[in-house]
């Protein structure tokens, strides 16, 4: 006898019977593997089920695909999460159309309610790559899980820095979660689900196809509280993740960029068209206070960062985000060059500041 989740299974890959209609037709007989055993007159009887599609769930066969499945999760150590299960996010059944189930890698939380999407371009720039490190950290010190697509770029190193920080992260993907891409990101991938989850709503073996990408991220945007877009261009994927969110009713945080770079063209876009401005994670925070408790947290180990010792005090006050040579910055602060340079990365031990090439240094904190 079939398995509720194997039924589940065997009704979605039916033709005709897509999301929705899933759930509208396990909705109205509390069951799939009753859904499968209705007559054509019952199925009918639920908005949206013609005869065509009823007859298709009636006379479709889908046994193989239910073995391959089951096959693969056990291959993948995966499992899957029904819309109808206790451990289904919360957060995601409040949108249109949420995926009737989730194939999950990892573990899904119930803090995980608590969560930040990151998303930007895939070519960021050193400020992208500056501002994505310091807002995924302090994110998760500040305790939320960081939600984003495993792509090339501020995807991919909002998740890395996550995992460093020994935060939760949740990858969500437009493929299988046994079909891992980019494929650099394999071994990022594995610590993912180590310490959060690889999550898709396509079937295990699914390839990345271009189709995918916007059920995606529709799914990264419903996981969370609020979307950070960080660098994006006139035609960036990210703007479509921040105009998914504000469909869902969810806020939208963007980080103002160089008006003459064509990668902050779409942040500062959504900036003048309403969206919030983060200039530091204290912008969202305060955005959404009322439904989370550690920004107090949050405020105390910023004090306990920048109790620093004077000397070093000195030299971080002269840091910006503007990239500042070592030999303006010692004369700046009247200390020799290699005490300014020993404190300098003192100051990148407490990440605070970053190093660039050519001995540039930028404020990380």
């Amino acid at each position: 006898m079939r398995s509720e989740h194997e039924a589940l299974l065997w009704l979605s890959a039916a033709p005709l019977v897509g999301s929705g209609k899933l759930r509208a037709l396990v909705g109205r007989f509390r069951s799939a593997e009753k859904v499968l055993s209705a007559s054509k007159k019952d199925l009918m009887s639920v908005d949206g089920i013609d005869v065509k599609t009823a007859e298709s769930i009636q006379s479709f066969d889908g046994a193989a695909f239910v073995k391959d499945q089951s096959a693969r999760l056990i291959r993948a150590d995966a499992r899957l999460i029904s819309f109808w299960d206790a451990d289904y996010p919360d957060a995601l059944k409040q949108i249109y159309d949420p995926p009737a189930f989730l194939f999950v890698k990892g573990d899904l939380k119930k803090e995980d309610a608590f969560s930040i999407a990151i998303v930007g371009t895939r070519q960021p720039s050193n400020y992208g790559k500056l501002v994505t490190e310091r807002f995924t950290r302090e994110l998760t010190q500040a305790g939320f899980a960081i939600v984003s697509g495993l792509a090339y770029g501020v995807d991919t190193l909002a998740h890395k820095v996550a995992v460093e920080a020994g935060g939760r992260t949740i990858a969500v993907l437009g493929s299988g979660v046994d079909v891992i891409y980019p494929n650099e990101n394999r071994g990022l991938a594995k610590k993912i689900a180590s310490s959060g989850a690889l999550v898709s709503e396509f079937p295990l073996g699914t390839d990345p196809d271009r189709n995918n990408f916007p059920r995606r991220n529709r799914i990264i945007c419903g996981l969370s509280l609020g979307t950070l877009v960080i660098e994006a261009g006139a035609k960036s994927g990210a703007l479509i993740t921040a105009a998914m969110a504000l469909d869902q009713g969810r806020e939208v945080f963007a980080v103002p960029g160089n008006i003459d770079s064509p990668k902050s063209i779409g942040a500062n876009a959504l900036i003048k068209q309403g969206a919030k401005l983060a200039a530091s994670v204290q912008d969202i925070l305060e955005e959404i206070q009322p439904q989370f408790k550690l920004n107090l947290q949050f405020e105390k180990k910023q004090q306990e960062e920048l109790n620093l010792p004077e000397p070093e005090k000195i030299i971080f006050n002269l840091i910006t985000n503007e990239p500042k040579h070592i030999d303006a910055i010692a004369a700046a602060s009247g200390q020799p060059t290699s005490l300014t340079l020993s404190r300098l990365l003192s100051l990148e031990l407490k990440n605070l500041v970053r190093q660039l090439p050519g001995k540039y240094f930028v404020r990380f904190f």
